[in-house]
């Protein structure tokens, strides 16, 4: 980012009269990582979504009352490069976020699912904020987004204990009528992987099929046929999360919204493609689970809202290859 050595500076003057909209302002130019060479003059790295934003905030502070310039210009040598730079070391935020992160890993085990997704919001929310304003990144960055990582995987071993490994391999194809009326079993708890891939398997795989929530993987009957656990017989393969591994295997591929679902099933499950509709349901689920409701009762309640997903999909699909005619 700002190959060139262009910056961006910012001279204004707030209005006086007015201490809300002063307050409105300067919170804006914090947001946007404004560095403050000197009461009034702010500065950024020049790029044209940069631009374009502080040109609008100028526009605002105007209309308030307040004047405001904005100024392109190069760095005058190396050092002032540096200099500018230096402005913009985001190195003590993240070392304060690394430590919030540890003093919430003493406290994570304890907490219920619904506190463990609100921290994981909250805390998501804290590492884009810093990370949306580094325009140099470095060590400091790196070694954040790995504590981040860090602790996002062991929330979703909390809220998911056995949570399967991805093994590499064939997906072979199989018959749906072969697997009629059988008995299937994961792991109790069920999270979003888990629940999708019952409310497939129900749906369109064995309409007669009877499920054991497993305490442990260790405890799958040998006539079970076990899905989203290491050893199972549907888990996950290469980037496949379980979902798309029964969808690929039981050759589900054309059925109407079923891939749209299942990239869905794999942001919430792994990350992947944003799909908006993900956070809805992930919300619904979170709000089921903390209802305390059996995985019975949780899979009836949501199946109702994967057919309806499943429908939503469908429709838009239809819709988009009316467009394409």
């Amino acid at each position: 980012m700002n190959s060139s050595n262009n910056w961006l500076l910012l001279v204004l003057t707030l209005p006086t009269d007015n201490a809300t909209a002063r307050m409105r302002f300067w919170r804006a130019l914090k947001a946007r990582g404004c560095a403050v060479l000197r009461d009034g003059v702010y500065l950024l790295p020049a790029t044209d979504a940069a631009e374009a934003e502080l040109l609008e905030l100028g526009s605002s502070i105007g209309e308030a009352g307040g004047a405001a310039h904005l100024i392109r210009a190069p760095s005058r040598g190396a050092d002032q490069e540096a200099e500018f730079r230096s402005l913009f070391d985001r190195a003590d935020e993240y070392a304060a976020f690394i430590r919030a992160l540890a003093d919430a890993r003493k406290t994570l085990s304890s907490l219920s699912p619904t506190e463990i997704a609100r921290l994981l919001r909250r805390t998501g929310k804290d590492f884009e904020a810093i990370s949306g304003i580094d325009f140099f990144r470095n060590e400091a960055s790196t070694r954040a987004e790995a504590a981040w990582q860090d602790f996002v995987a062991l929330a979703n071993t909390i809220l998911s204990p056995g949570e399967p490994h991805q093994v590499e391999g064939a997906i072979p194809k199989l018959r749906r009528e072969d697997y009629h009326g059988r008995i299937w079993a994961t792991r109790q708890r069920l999270w979003v992987d888990r629940v999708a891939s019952a409310w497939l398997i129900r749906r369109f795989v064995d309409s007669e099929a009877r499920f054991l929530w497993l305490s442990s993987p260790d405890e799958c009957p040998p006539d079970a046929l076990g899905f989203d656990f290491d050893g199972a017989a549907f888990s996950h393969v290469g980037e496949r999360v379980t979902f798309e591994v029964l969808v690929a295997s039981f050759g589900l591929m054309d059925q109407p919204g079923l891939l749209k679902l299942g990239t869905l099933v794999h942001a919430l499950d792994i990350g992947g493609e944003v799909v908006p509709e993900a956070i809805g349901f992930e919300a619904v689920m979170t709000g089921a689970k903390a209802r305390a409701l059996t995985d019975d009762a949780l899979l009836a309640e949501m199946s109702n809202v994967l057919d309806s997903l499943l429908a939503h999909f469908a429709a838009t699909e239809k819709t988009d290859a009316g467009k394409r005619q």
